[in-house]
């Protein structure tokens, strides 16, 4: 190995380390406890290094974004690779982000409350995000109903789970009726 690929090699490690530090330390203590002196004193670097990778907080959280993206999507091809039909497929969908959005609360915060200087809905969307939106897309296009574009139907739903995600988080409306709501949902969005 060369010593440039060594070089890169322990950057990459470096780059991994800080933004798993900040996810841990937003996740215990929220994105406010997040800064660039507490993140240098744990994970042992100087301020310097840390800005060598990121400008500043906000790429940070905007790395943290983009890991979620793809955690996100797994998580939601994961929930409905076994399900059977499209309501099935769907409720599991609905679950699984409602799910992601409560056991992440910092990452979920990352992807879409707080400024991470990405572009969403934009051609120069970088692909973790687009991933996330396809893996949405993906159950949902075949119950967007007739004459209804499948795109615009997923933004719908996809709002309507963030409202309840969100909603539900703040305590605005009770968790022990979430799945009546998930069903609710998916009987009166989807056309199945």
């Amino acid at each position: 190995m060369s010593v440039q690929e060594r070089k890169e090699r322990e950057r990459a490690v470096r780059e991994r380390l800080i933004v798993a530090t900040a996810r841990e330390l937003a996740e215990d203590q929220g994105w406010d406890a997040v800064t660039t002196r507490r993140l240098a004193e744990r994970i042992e670097y100087s301020q310097p290094v840390l800005y060598s990778h990121f400008r500043g907080k906000r790429e940070i959280i905007g790395a943290v974004a983009l890991e979620g993206a793809t955690e996100m999507a797994a998580a939601l091809r994961a929930s409905t690779s076994a399900a059977e039909g499209p309501r099935s497929r769907v409720t599991a969908l609905a679950r699984a982000y409602l799910d992601f959005a409560e056991h992440h609360p910092a990452v979920y915060d990352a992807m879409f409350r707080l400024d991470g200087g990405l572009a969403f809905a934009h051609e120069d969307t970088p692909e973790p995000l687009k991933d996330a939106f396809a893996a949405l897309l993906e159950n949902l296009d075949e119950v967007a109903g007739e004459g209804v574009h499948p795109g615009l139907f997923t933004e719908v739903f996809w709002a309507a789970l963030h409202g309840l995600a969100g909603l539900t988080r703040a305590r605005r409306l009770p968790p022990e009726d979430t799945e009546r709501r998930v069903e609710l949902l998916v009987d009166r969005l989807a056309i199945i």
